[in-house]
């Protein structure tokens, strides 16, 4: 009995000591810091949507935010990559670019003559690769999803042939300092995160140089703004809902200082 009162006297305490404890009222920490405002935006209605401050690179319609696509045909919704190259009128820098794509439902070819494109970056130096790479082998970093010649996505989640994938990205311009027709310095390198169908195949890679399919990487010249491109292959790939959204660069270190860049 004894122990059993000296317990519940113990325990009696402890509650009091916590009960005062509780009591005191912290003062919450603030960085002070003078945020501007966030900008209020209407979020996307359905998976895949447009939020209010997006650019509509392709609405199912036509193809007017584009040069070079009078040869690609707009059909039920989207489309069909036809003769040439494609690329938009408008000018980015870092991005968040969405985009949907199905490869040919009749397989014709193998490797990397099946569903073949590419969604292109800055004026086409940097390409994510479109590909049909569902049951269709060929070397890992031109796999559908890759970084093209530099790095494999995490995994193939591609769908089969013909049905509809979808890409969101995230694209961070580089900083290079350019002297006549050369690059002397990479201040910042770009950096790209990809989700295809949802899932994570590269989290904020550092591209080490343009994506040339016949040369090792390397920084060539480019303004810090360019168009997004679309390839032609000579693969009747097709494309829907495409839009996107320029972002600050914020929170990106450059190489060099490590210091943080906001513009």
């Amino acid at each position: 009995m004894k122990r059993r009162a000296f317990m519940g006297a113990a325990l009696a305490a402890a509650a009091a000591i916590t009960a005062k404890t509780t009591m005191v009222k912290a003062e919450d920490w603030r960085s002070g810091i003078q945020w501007e405002e966030p900008k209020v935006i209407d979020p996307p209605t359905q998976p895949g949507g447009a939020p209010s401050d997006a650019i509509i690179l392709f609405d199912g319609k036509d193809m007017s935010a584009w040069d070079g696509a009078d040869k690609w045909e707009v059909k039920d919704g989207y489309v069909t990559e036809g003769r040439g190259s494609i690329s938009t009128k408008q000018k980015f820098g870092s991005v968040q670019l969405h985009i949907e794509f199905a490869t040919p439902e009749k397989v014709e070819g193998s490797g990397q003559g099946r569903g073949n494109s590419g969604v292109f970056f800055m004026d086409g130096h940097y390409e994510l690769q479109v590909l049909d790479s569902y049951d269709n082998e060929t070397y890992f970093d031109g796999l559908c999803g890759s970084i093209y010649k530099q790095r494999p996505p995490f995994v193939n989640v591609c769908a089969k042939p013909g049905e509809w994938q979808s890409y969101d990205v995230i694209f961070n311009r580089p900083v290079l300092k350019i002297e006549g027709d050369k690059v002397v310095e990479v201040i910042r390198p770009p950096f790209i995160t990809v989700l295809q169908n949802g899932v994570v195949i590269h989290n904020h890679f550092q591209l080490e140089g343009d994506t040339a399919w016949h040369k090792a990487p390397e920084f060539t010249p480019h303004a810090e703004v360019g168009s997004i491109q679309l390839q032609d292959h000579g693969n009747p790939t097709r494309f829907r809902n495409i839009w996107i959204r320029e972002i600050p660069d914020e929170n990106v270190k450059p190489a060099s200082t490590g210091a943080y860049i906001a513009k």
